[in-house]
């Protein structure tokens, strides 16, 4: 197996992600690879500069980066050689099989897109986040922002992505799929919850629960939440600020330690046909490691095929 790594993505690389591959290296088998996509030369004086062998790794060498501000869709046209559009190549030819980076999110998912395209039946792809629960164990939140606006079909594909996911990289046997919403009953939410309601219950494709609300997210209510990509990806920036607030009020508390985002590593874009995972802007080393270690996790349960086989 091998694993590509784009090291020139994210607020503080390439240190940082070079950093974090050396992490990630220590915890692969010796049947997997990781593949370093960026400026050769500077990071093999970073992996010198921590004595750990440049022979470990593979090497595709670019100095080109698509910012984090550039128009996604322009950017990854007109920077065929940047580390992003590099990465989508070799996981288009196989010759990695899977891609992670911290850069630019809207060029992850124009990549993910125009290079190994979406599994054919999948409307949109979507993008996950993990819900840390207070008894322990963790949910799956989808879609945190890739589709600000959705349709029905949308929202009950995300259903069928959020149950894979859950059952193939988190072993959650049967999960629970519930629709987040502003009330329990059947008949609340706007036009869109209404009509995704209904899919939802009568499908025989995901262990569907019905309506939770916001509060619910951390109890047991359920293991999978569906929500469209503006909802969600409010829910998970609230969620990411309760580290960040333990950590200025000083508070030490082992459940609010689970929100740190470093944990997790990065968002996959499931619906797509090759493992791809979006790591935060701001990733640290121990965020980057995971990201690699999520995107490895991804190819070893065969995930990819059997969201083919869902939507066949």
């Amino acid at each position: 197996m091998k694993i590509g790594l784009d090291i020139m993505g994210g607020d503080f690389a390439p240190k940082a992600t070079v950093l974090g591959a050396i992490e990630a290296c220590k915890a692969l088998s010796g049947d997997q690879k990781l593949v370093l996509i960026g400026d050769k030369e500077i990071a093999v004086s970073i992996l010198h500069e921590n004595n750990f062998s440049s022979d470990h790794f593979e090497f595709v060498h670019t100095t080109e980066v698509i910012g984090m501000a550039e128009h996604p869709t322009k950017a990854v046209v007109q920077k065929p050689n940047s580390s992003i559009s590099l990465g989508f190549q070799l996981l288009k030819n196989n010759e990695i099989q899977a891609f992670s980076s911290a850069g630019n999110t809207g060029a992850m998912l124009v990549g993910s897109m125009f290079s190994v395209k979406t599994i054919p039946g999948v409307s949109r792809p979507a993008m996950t986040t993990i819900v840390p629960k207070l008894k322990g164990g963790v949910g799956i939140l989808l879609d945190v922002g890739a589709n600000a606006d959705c349709k029905a079909e949308n929202l009950f594909q995300f259903g069928v992505l959020g149950s894979l996911f859950a059952q193939c990289v988190y072993n959650i046997k049967d999960p629970r799929v519930a629709l987040v919403n502003i009330g329990e009953e059947e008949e609340k939410g706007n036009i869109l919850y209404q009509a995704t309601y209904p899919l939802m219950k009568e499908t025989n494709l995901f262990n569907f629960i019905g309506n939770v609300e916001g509060r619910d997210f951390f109890n047991e209510s359920a293991d999978v939440y569906v929500a469209d990509g503006f909802t969600g990806n409010v829910a998970l920036k609230m969620a990411e600020s309760f580290y960040v607030l333990g950590l200025k009020l000083k508070i030490k508390d082992a459940f609010f330690d689970r929100f740190n985002y470093e944990q997790y590593g990065g968002s996959p874009i499931l619906g797509v046909n090759a493992p791809v995972v979006v790591g935060h802007g701001i990733s640290s080393p121990e965020a980057i490691k995971n990201m690699v270690l999520l995107s490895r996790d991804m190819v070893e349960s065969d995930l990819v095929n059997k969201i083919k086989n869902a939507f066949q």
